[in-house]
């Protein structure tokens, strides 16, 4: 579409040209150029070319296939929003009330969760790997079956959080919270194949 939106513009143009002849030897006058605009306009091309274009981008953005970009979503009020299935990359959630905030199978990768209240999320599925968890708030949160692996979660709060089939590889939590999450620990992540309590580091029971 928009290669035949270039070839209309060019005929446009061509004819235009051809329908007022100007001296090779000079620069075109800025009466000349308002002349070939004005000819263009009247042949409907301007407008053929730009609705094509707005098309164009309506139709990218419709099939979801536009580039997602990181926003910033720092000490707002969340609570309940959802955003399951959603790209959510390198995102910025700090400081963020998002209690009881849907996140189901989301892409969190790189996101910062730095200091939000996570409080019954449904974090079930999520990929949370790199991503900010410090002094977070998890508490009843769901995290069955997320990947956390390489997260940041020093001082976040896990209390009553469902860790079942959770990754864990590599993640830096306070030895208090290992302990308490080894309690809880069971099941294996469907996607990295990795035993929870074994990401966790938990002695042999």
């Amino acid at each position: 579409m928009t290669l035949a939106c270039q070839l209309v513009c060019v005929y446009g143009c061509v004819n235009a040209m051809n329908s007022r002849p100007m001296n090779d030897t000079s620069f075109w006058s800025r009466n000349q150029f308002a002349a070939l605009l004005k000819s263009l306009y009247k042949q409907g091309i301007i407008f053929s070319c730009a609705f094509l274009w707005i098309g164009v981008f309506w139709a990218v953005g419709w099939a979801g296939f536009a580039p997602a970009l990181a926003d910033d979503y720092n000490s707002e009020f969340l609570v309940g929003a959802d955003f399951s299935e959603q790209v959510l990359t390198d995102s910025s959630f700090t400081r963020a009330n998002l209690r009881g905030t849907n996140f189901k199978n989301a892409d969190l990768r790189g996101v910062s969760f730095f200091g939000a209240n996570l409080e019954g999320a449904n974090l079930e599925g999520a990929n949370l790997s790199g991503a900010t968890l410090d002094t977070a708030r998890l508490t009843a949160a769901n995290l069955k079956n997320a990947v956390l692996e390489g997260a940041f979660a020093f001082n976040a709060k896990f209390d009553g959080a469902i860790i079942d089939g959770a990754d864990f590889t590599d993640v830096e939590v306070r030895q208090d919270a290992q302990m308490l999450l080894c309690k809880a620990a069971r099941g294996t992540n469907p996607v990295t194949q990795r035993k929870t309590r074994d990401t966790l580091n938990c002695p042999e029971s």
